[in-house]
């Protein structure tokens, strides 16, 4: 058997499209307001016309009473088909375009009427409110079927009621306005209703290009998608407006700047405050992967400007990847310095082994103690002066580093900090980048030298790096201190321009503050002050030396231990 082909069944309901949704209900909302106008101004329209023939007939009724004419011959002739009052009656009716003009005495006996048969007899209405002396209009039907009629008394020249006047509007002439009126109302309200029609297209049509042609379910998901996206992802977005002003958040924006959904809606500046960051995020900064540090975090930003003017940026953490990028600097140059001391080592073994071999063991024993006592000494040395053992680590191995580039680190005579840090890893992490850049700087000139100096006043912490190298300009000495700046080439992992905004930010967090200067005889001076950086507990070693001593080189390049020469 062959297999049955599907039937497609045709499915009734509203369209999908917004465009064809929007569009619909417009085009019904004009056809409804221009149906319930209509309907509004032909209600009103047949009791005004209805009014108009009842006051034309009271109008013409009036007019009739009040010739004298008419009251004269009512009094002296008799209710005849051919009498006076029946003729001028008739005058009357035929220009006036009245149905009929009845004249009555005060017992409702007809001296005038359109069918000259019904002159004498009395009439169908009621006529006592008229001959009581009142105006009456209204629609009644009588002899001559449905009319607008009004009724009046007449009065003789002394104004005395002597009988009535009784005027009709034939109905179906009002009625046949009202019908006249209905083709030109419906023609207006047609003209109203394509021009609404026109309206709702054109409206439709730009609602189509905004919502590009898609339906409301799926809008409906590409919302539920982008809230869902938005807050699951790892990195942050943040969506601006064009008048600057946050208009989205997501969770890992939020923890990334430190706001809440308070900023949604406030300006930038007022949200996150001055700062590189800000400038980033407002497009005042521009480029791709712009790193900047928001608090301890270091961040790398990237901008994309929208259609409409506002623009949305992109945030990702990179404080680990940073600081994994600069131990592994510092494991690169632990790695040199440990080949350069395998190389140096291999050369010591190859001598002491000549020394053995030519039988000089006095020669020996005293070439062994002048090895290890130069790494006792280093190490000894910086425990001396720095007594916190991250620190004085820190110290030992970049004196290793120095060493290899041909450096020679200096501790002054004047440091001594005592093991009452507070925080030993901000400390380790402000001295490390210092020394780091100092390095760099001295890196390939002569005589080279960078010395440390650390010490402590009362419950403040105050370090300096100086270095004899070619030194900072002072325009350039606000500047290296912002996020990104940097005059050297980026590393193999990453971006540079992070290390001295860190320093900054960690000095600002703990309430301190970092300057640099020019050092004496040249070169560049780190100053950092920490307040509050050390515990209360007194310090049991001895005070340092003075300020203007100075200290000796931890290794000199080579390797081998110098005394500093004097002066």
């Amino acid at each position: 058997m062959s297999p049955r082909t599907p039937v497609r069944r045709l499915r009734l309901g509203l369209p999908r499209r917004v465009f064809s949704q929007v569009l619909l209900m417009q085009v019904t909302i004009a056809a409804g307001v221009a149906v319930l106008a209509t309907g509004l101004f032909l209600a009103p329209l047949g009791q005004q016309l209805d009014d108009q023939a009842m006051r034309r007939a009271l109008a013409i009724a009036q007019t009739t009473a009040a010739q004298p004419r008419i009251a004269e011959e009512f009094r002296t002739s008799r209710p005849t088909p051919d009498g006076p009052v029946q003729r001028e009656a008739e005058r009357i009716r035929r220009a006036s375009g009245a149905e009929y003009v009845v004249v009555m005495n005060l017992r409702g006996v007809r001296w005038s009427h359109t069918d000259p048969s019904r002159i004498g007899d009395v009439v169908s209405t009621d006529p006592s409110k008229a001959l009581a002396g009142e105006e009456v209009m209204g629609i009644d039907r009588g002899t001559l079927g449905r009319s607008a009629r009004g009724k009046v008394p007449l009065r003789d020249e002394n104004g005395r009621i002597i009988g009535a006047v009784s005027v009709g509007i034939e109905y179906n002439s009002v009625r046949a306005k009202l019908v006249h009126a209905i083709p030109g109302l419906f023609a207006y309200a047609g003209a109203a209703l394509a021009i609404g029609a026109l309206a709702a297209y054109l409206i439709s049509r730009r609602v189509q290009r905004q919502t590009r042609d898609l339906a409301f379910s799926d809008i409906s998901a590409l919302l539920s998608e982008r809230e869902a996206m938005l807050h699951g992802i790892k990195e942050g977005v943040v969506a601006l407006d064009r008048a600057g002003c946050v208009r989205l958040l997501n969770d890992e924006a939020q923890r990334l700047l430190g706001i809440g959904e308070e900023a949604v809606g406030r300006p930038l500046d007022e949200a996150l405050g001055a700062g590189r960051t800000t400038d980033v995020l407002a497009g005042r900064v521009t480029g791709t992967d712009l790193l900047t540090v928001r608090g301890h975090r270091v961040l790398l930003a990237n901008r994309m400007p929208t259609d409409d003017g506002g623009a949305v940026a992109t945030l990702r953490d990179r404080t680990e990847l940073e600081r994994i990028g600069r131990e592994l600097d510092s494991t690169r140059g632990l790695i040199d310095a440990l080949r350069a001391q395998d190389h140096e080592h291999a050369n010591r073994m190859h001598t002491l082994l000549g020394l053995l071999e030519l039988e000089m063991y006095e020669d020996a024993v005293e070439f062994v103690g002048e090895v290890v006592g130069d790494h006792r000494v280093t190490a000894e040395q910086v425990t001396e002066k720095v007594q916190d053992p991250l620190l004085a680590a820190l110290l030992v191995g970049k004196a290793t580093v120095a060493a290899e580039r041909g450096v020679a680190l200096w501790v002054s005579d004047g440091t001594l900090l005592p093991d009452r840090l507070i925080d030993p890893r901000g400390l380790v992490t402000v001295l490390g980048n210092l020394v780091d850049n100092a390095l760099d700087a001295v890196g390939g000139t002569r005589h080279a030298r960078v010395e440390v100096e650390l010490r402590a006043e009362g419950r403040t912490a105050v370090l300096r790096v100086r270095d004899t190298g070619p030194g900072i300009p002072a325009d350039r000495r606000e500047l290296i201190f912002t996020d990104g700046w940097s005059t050297k080439q980026p590393p193999a992992h990453g971006k540079r321009g992070i290390g001295l905004s860190l320093v900054h930010r960690l000095a600002e967090r703990q309430g301190g503050s970092v300057r640099v200067g020019e050092a004496d005889g040249g070169g560049a001076e780190f100053t950092v002050v920490l307040p509050e950086a050390l515990s209360e507990e007194p310090s049991r070693d001895a005070g340092p030396a003075a300020d203007g001593a100075r200290g000796r080189p931890l290794h000199a390049p080579g390797g081998s231990f110098v005394e500093e020469p004097p002066g």
